[in-house]
């Protein structure tokens, strides 16, 4: 599905405008210990006139038709593009978790790589960093998120292919 840009987006948004609106789709999450499995995923990136997009990842257990069943996990935060071509975000997550990433944007295309994660004491992993992908090829949103924690190297983790809604 094709997207215009709004007459009255805010400039500083015009080189992530391809990210805004719903996504949905699936995907699958894998990790030392646990076997790979299934997911669904729904991501919301919305604008507000201001110059950031707010950023929420809703992630659901399915069943063998793909059905979701349960959440898995869920995220939220703000992404704000930079005049030089990097992008700042700020998430945080219930699991006990707050991001600071940042990277550089190309069309189409934006890596991210974490430059600090805080914990909770009682956080349900040791996650110490990470490494994302955010791409846009052929009208889909490809998305990989790789990990490290206290026990394990950066590895992939989650990976997604969603569509526009």
């Amino acid at each position: 599905m094709a997207f215009e840009i709004p007459s009255d987006l805010n400039p500083a948004l015009v080189g992530v405008a391809w990210l805004r609106g719903r996504w949905e789709g699936t995907g699958y999450r894998q990790w030392p210990g646990l076997e790979k499995h299934s997911y669904a995923l729904q991501v919301d990136f919305a604008d507000n006139g201001e110059d950031y997009l707010h950023y929420l990842c809703q992630a659901f257990e399915v069943d063998e038709a793909g059905a979701p069943t349960k959440p898995l996990f869920m995220e939220t935060g703000f992404w704000r593009p930079l005049a030089d071509g990097t992008v700042d975000v700020v998430m945080c997550s219930p699991d006990g978790f707050a991001e600071i990433w940042f990277g550089k944007l190309q069309p189409g295309r934006l890596d991210l790589v974490t430059d600090a994660v805080a914990r909770t004491r009682d956080a349900k992993v040791a996650y110490t960093a990470g490494r994302r992908l955010y791409g846009n090829v052929e009208g889909r949103l490809l998305f990989s998120f790789d990990r490290a924690t206290e026990d394990h190297e950066l590895q992939p983790y989650l990976w997604a292919q969603l569509e526009r809604r």
